[in-house]
């Protein structure tokens, strides 16, 4: 009897796949209670608190899709209804923040200069609208481009249409990865996440370069 019953919960491990299958418990939990809404909520939260991993909480959304616990094009419409409304607002604090507390928040700060937010500022004038377009789908950078767009007061219409384009396409690529992987959408994830820390190393080497660079010019 104590064969069978081990055999019993061996094959039943093995049925259940490993626990990271199932991914994180809060985003079930909200996808069980709201459906697709719960889906559109757990991104909104992620665009405000962006180590929370969109390339997680998509392709689950997906496999959920593909399980029937709800509509495909439900899913799609609210993640990227909740990337608008986190990103939205995150351009309410930047708007509220304003340019002058900007740049004298960046004057304190040791090795930057009121000269160097001007720039940032002229190229972000300059290049605003890619930078918001194409900000959608680079981790971390994502969630964060919305607060310059604020304080530079970009136009709300603008800045919307853009936010809701490139989050469709970012969404749409992970929702349908998996939904089409199903129970495998956990590669999803092993992918992108390899792909975000490149992009994070990349910023990190970045801001080293940028660091070096000060200290090198400074007198002695």
């Amino acid at each position: 009897m104590a064969a069978i019953a081990a055999h019993t919960i061996t094959a039943d491990a093995v049925s259940a796949g490993p626990a990271t299958d199932a991914g994180p418990q809060w985003v079930n939990d909200l996808m069980d209670a709201l459906g697709a809404p719960g889906a559109g909520l757990a991104i909104a939260l992620e665009n405000l608190f962006p180590p929370l991993p969109s390339e997680v909480i998509l392709p689950l959304a997906g496999f959920a899709a593909s399980s029937g616990r709800m509509s495909l094009l439900a899913v799609l419409l609210w993640t990227t209804a909740g990337s608008v409304i986190g990103a939205l607002a995150l351009y309410g604090v930047g708007a509220l923040l304003g340019r002058d507390r900007t740049v004298a928040i960046a004057g304190r700060l040791p090795l930057v200069k009121v000269s160097d937010i001007e720039k940032t500022e002229a190229w972000f004038l300059k290049h605003g609208t890619k930078a918001v377009f194409f900000g959608r789908m680079i981790p971390i950078f994502r969630s964060l481009i919305s607060v310059p767009a604020g304080v530079e007061r970009m136009r709300l219409p603008v800045f919307l249409g853009l936010t809701t384009l490139g989050s469709a396409l970012w969404n749409t690529v992970f929702v349908l990865a998996g939904y089409l992987l199903g129970a495998k959408w956990h590669q999803v994830t092993d992918i992108v996440s390899t792909y975000s820390k490149v992009v994070l190393v990349v910023a990190a080497f970045a801001v080293l370069v940028f660091i070096a660079l000060r200290l090198l010019r400074r007198p002695e």
